[in-house]
C-alpha cells in the first residue's frame, strides 16, 4: 500500500486497508512490539469514531505487525515524561486510551481482534473490549502491571473481574502469562484459530456484508479449533486459585497460598508466592480493590475509576513505585525495585481509599466519556453499561 512520504508517522503507525465492507487496521511498530504510542492511540480513536458513522463499514479487524499484537502502552515514555515535565504531562495519553477502550466496549459494530502473538497491558485494552478475540498458538497474554508499580488498567477491572471464579484476581495480581488455549478456556478469547489459517479467515471476513455478530461468529468458527490445555496449565488449578484469591486482603491471599504449600510441595504455588512478594505492595492492594469493585460496575464507571487511580499513581503523592518499578525493570534492568511503602501492612485501607478519590488539583478533572445512546447498540453492548 503506497503512502506519500509527507504523511505523518501517525498514519504509518496504524496501517489502514479498505476491503469492501471491512476495515483492517494493523498496529505497525513491530520493533517496539507494537507498544501503543500516543499517535497510535489517537489514530485508533479517530478511525473508530469515523467508522461508526460510516454505513459502508460493517466490521473492523484489528491486528499487529510482526510477532506481537500489542505489548501494551509505552510505560517508559510515560516515566520519562513524568521526570521531565511533571505528572500531568502524559495524562492525555490515558484520557485518549481509556476513551478508545470505552468506544470499543460499546461499539455498535463488531470488532475482530486477531491476537497472533504478544498481547499485554494496553494491548488488552485495545482488544478485550471488542466483540471477537481470536487467539492462536502464538498468543501470549499478560497484565504485568503490578511488577512495575502500576495496576491493571485499560478497563481490566471490568474484563478481569468477569472471568470464572477468582481467576481475574490471580491474573491481575501476579501478571501470570496465558497461552491461546488458556485464553479460550477462561473466556478472554472468543475463538482459537491456528495462525496458518489466518489469511483465509481474513479473506472470508472481508467478504461479509453484515454486522450481525451471529453471522460473523459462524464464519470465524469455520476456521476455529478447540485446543487442549497443557497438563501443567494454571487453568487446571482453578480450585487452588479460587481458595486463595477469594480471600479478602492481599495478606490473606498470601497466607492462604502459604498454607497450600505446607499441605503439598508445589513449585507453582511457591513461584506464585515469590511473584507476589516481589510486586509493589501498593500496586497489589489497589489492584485487588479495583478488580473487586469492578465486578459490580459497568465498563464506563470502571474506566472513570481507573483514570482517577492512574492520575494518583502518576502524581506519586503516596508512592513513587511507578518510577522505581520502571527504573528497575525497564531502564536499569537490575530487577531489584525498592518499593516504598516496602511492606503490605504499611499500605493501609486509608491509603488505598485515596487512590479511588478525586485528585485535589485545580487543573484535574474526572474522565468524561462520550455519550453512546445515539447509536443502535446491540444487546451484548447494553449489558456492559
Amino acid at each position: 500500500m503506497h503512502m506519500a512520504s509527507s504523511v505523518s508517522s501517525q498514519q504509518d503507525q496504524v496501517i489502514v486497508e479498505v476491503k469492501s465492507f471491512a476495515r483492517i487496521l494493523t498496529l505497525n511498530r513491530p520493533k517496539q512490539l507494537n507498544a501503543l504510542s500516543f499517535q497510535m492511540t489517537s489514530r485508533l480513536l479517530e478511525l473508530f469514531i469515523a467508522y461508526e458513522e460510516d454505513p459502508n463499514v460493517k466490521l473492523v479487524i484489528l491486528k499487529g505487525k510482526g510477532r506481537a499484537f500489542c505489548a501494551g502502552g509505552d510505560v517508559a515514555d510515560v516515566v520519562h515524561a513524568i521526570r521531565a515535565g511533571g505528572w500531568k504531562s502524559r495524562l492525555n495519553n490515558f484520557l485518549k486510551g481509556y476513551t478508545s477502550n470505552y468506544l470499543m466496549a460499546t461499539y455498535s459494530k463488531p470488532q475482530v481482534s486477531i491476537l497472533n502473538g504478544i498481547v499485554m497491558g494496553g494491548g488488552n485494552g485495545a482488544s478485550m473490549h471488542g466483540r471477537f478475540r481470536v487467539a492462536t498458538e502464538n498468543t501470549l497474554f499478560a497484565m504485568p502491571e503490578t511488577a512495575v508499580g502500576l495496576f491493571p488498567d485499560v478497563g481490566a477491572s471490568y474484563f478481569l473481574s468477569r472471568l470464572p471464579g477468582f481467576f481475574g484476581e490471580y491474573l491481575g495480581l501476579t501478571g501470570a502469562r496465558l497461552d491461546g488455549a488458556e485464553m479460550l478456556a477462561c473466556g478472554l478469547a472468543t475463538h482459537f484459530v491456528p495462525s496458518a489459517k489466518l489469511p483465509m479467515l481474513e479473506a472470508a471476513l472481508c467478504e461479509i456484508d453484515s454486522s450481525d455478530p451471529g453471522f460473523i461468529s459462524s464464519i470465524i468458527c469455520q476456521y476455529s479449533e478447540q485446543p487442549s490445555l497443557k497438563p501443567q496449565s494454571v487453568y487446571n488449578r482453578l480450585d487452588v486459585i479460587d481458595r486463595c484469591f477469594s480471600q479478602k486482603t492481599v495478606e490473606e491471599i498470601l497466607s492462604a497460598l502459604e498454607r497450600e504449600v505446607v499441605d503439598r510441595r508445589d513449585d507453582w504455588i511457591s513461584a506464585t508466592i515469590r511473584i507476589l512478594k516481589k510486586a509493589s505492595p501498593t500496586s497489589l492492594k489497589i489492584s485487588l480493590r479495583s478488580i473487586r469493585v469492578g465486578r459490580f460496575q459497568g465498563v464506563g464507571p470502571c474506566l472513570v475509576r481507573e483514570y482517577r487511580m492512574v492520575s494518583h499513581v502518576m502524581r506519586g503523592e503516596f508512592s513513587k513505585d511507578l518510577l522505581e518499578g520502571c527504573r528497575a525493570i525497564l531502564l536499569d534492568k537490575d530487577k531489584n525495585p525498592k518499593w516504598e511503602p516496602s511492606k503490605l501492612e504499611l499500605v493501609t485501607d486509608t491509603v488505598v481509599d485515596r487512590y479511588f478519590s478525586k485528585v485535589k488539583d485545580e487543573d484535574w478533572e474526572d474522565l468524561k466519556l462520550p455519550v453512546r445512546s445515539k447509536f443502535n447498540l446491540p444487546p451484548y453492548v447494553i449489558a456492559k453499561l
